[in-house]
């Protein structure tokens, strides 16, 4: 995610459309949103990072990890982003008691998360212009929190099954 405009609809007046700028520039980098979804009881969950690398990943484990009890097994369906699959990484989740279960390549479809993804672009991002990160991860967070206390809202659920998801 970028500090830039992101394109939408609204209602303005016809012949006044709202504009967005044609350029802008990018000196506050981006941020990565390593989200999580508990299929049992249906809460997304996430944390914004500056950078996605290995330790990000692994740090975000250790966050999953904490959210449940210690002697309960956890799987997690992953993308095959290199960095999931670093030995540090498979080495803390072997002695933790988490699965990493990579979907087959080219086959995002098939991890329920992404039709939540598309809900955030929707939500969040869409016909916005964040003023800085902070702005951003404010905006992010706050949606978090609404879509699980409001995971059967119709215009939600229209979003999210826009995405086939398996």
């Amino acid at each position: 995610m970028e500090i830039r405009p992101y394109a939408g609809s609204c209602w303005a007046p016809t012949g006044k459309p709202q504009r967005l700028p044609a350029t802008y520039t990018r000196y506050h980098g981006v941020r990565h949103l390593l989200a999580g979804l508990d299929l049992k009881t249906d809460n997304l969950f996430g944390v914004i990072r500056r950078h996605k690398r290995s330790k990000e990943f692994l740090g975000f484990l250790k966050v999953i990890r904490r959210r449940y009890p210690d002697e309960r097994r956890l799987i997690i369906i992953l993308d095959n982003f290199s960095t999931h699959r670093t030995k540090d990484n498979r080495e803390w989740c072997k002695k933790n008691g988490v699965w990493m279960i990579p979907t087959a390549t080219d086959a995002s479809w098939m991890n329920r998360i992404e039709s939540h993804f598309g809900a955030i672009h929707y939500f969040v991002l869409k016909n916005s212009y964040p003023e800085n990160h902070e702005d951003l991860k404010t905006r992010i967070r706050e949606h978090l929190k609404w879509r699980n206390k409001n995971r059967r809202d119709p215009d939600l659920l229209r979003i999210q099954n826009r995405m086939y998801v398996a």
